[in-house]
């Protein structure tokens, strides 16, 4: 759907200025299209380290094919972990981590509940790895939102050397109207790909930090409350708190149905 909005953005507005009588030729320039870009890139190159800066493919990659956190099975199966470690004891919890299929930030939770760590070390450390993945993440979204800084100012840039050309050369007067048309596409260049392609992508990648901030911190609550020993109700009331309405409505739903 990231995809399917972006198009119908650009969409919407190339059909609007050729419903308005304009030619789908007078939206392109090579040259302000390499003043834009080119700019935009050298410039947020030069903001960002090359080791942040490298992973900027498989950000779009993230971006584009991101896929909705399961909440309500990652709850689900935290209550499962809960009852096996009730009646059998944390050390039958060993088993279940040798899967491939197993989340690392799950597996070191449960392994260091099963190692018998404090729970307060437990805590603190998992805490300071999701600090860690907050502040990468933050690095790289910073790689978007200084590109969506960047590119009106190029346009601008491009739009002031356009007019500088125009000017400098006066003698065709029939067609200064055509010629400042295309210096002002530099200024569109920079203003459309800031708000329709930098910034829309920096603001998506901090709604997946979001989701996935989420997830991390129902991972931290449900370990400590295994490794407290806690009913495996009480242990979802806590992690029902982390839910919104539609899917705290969800998950009950499914409770109620596996309990008839």
């Amino acid at each position: 759907m990231t995809i399917v909005f972006m198009v119908f953005a650009f969409a919407a507005l190339i059909f609007a200025f050729l419903l308005d009588g304009g030619h789908i030729g007078g939206l392109w320039s090579a040259t302000a299209f390499m003043i834009v870009i080119g700019g935009t890139i050298g410039a947020t190159g030069v903001t960002i380290p090359l080791n942040t800066l490298k992973n900027v493919g498989k950000l779009f990659g993230v971006a584009f094919r991101n896929k909705n956190k399961d909440l309500i099975s990652l709850a689900l199966y935290f209550r499962d972990l809960s009852t096996k470690a009730r009646k059998e004891g944390l050390l039958s919890l060993e088993s279940d981590m040798n899967s491939d299929d197993i989340d690392p930030f799950v597996r070191k939770g449960i392994s260091l509940a099963v190692d018998g760590t404090n729970p307060d070390l437990i805590k603190s450390i998992l805490e300071t790895e999701i600090e860690q993945m907050s502040k990468r993440h933050k690095s790289q979204i910073q790689i978007f939102e200084s590109a969506g800084g960047y590119a009106p100012t190029m346009g601008i840039l491009g739009t002031v050397m356009g007019l500088v050309h125009v000017l400098s050369n006066l003698e065709d007067a029939g067609s200064l109207g055509e010629k400042i048309a295309v210096a002002f596409l530099a200024t569109m260049y920079g203003i459309g790909t800031a708000n329709l392609l930098w910034l829309p992508i920096g603001g998506k990648l901090k709604a997946l930090d979001s989701n996935e901030l989420k997830e991390k911190l129902i991972v931290i609550e449900a370990v400590l409350s295994i490794t407290s020993g806690d009913n495996p109700q009480i242990m979802m009331q806590k992690l029902k708190v982390f839910l919104d309405p539609k899917a705290l409505a969800e998950l009950e739903q499914r409770e109620r149905s596996e309990s008839a």
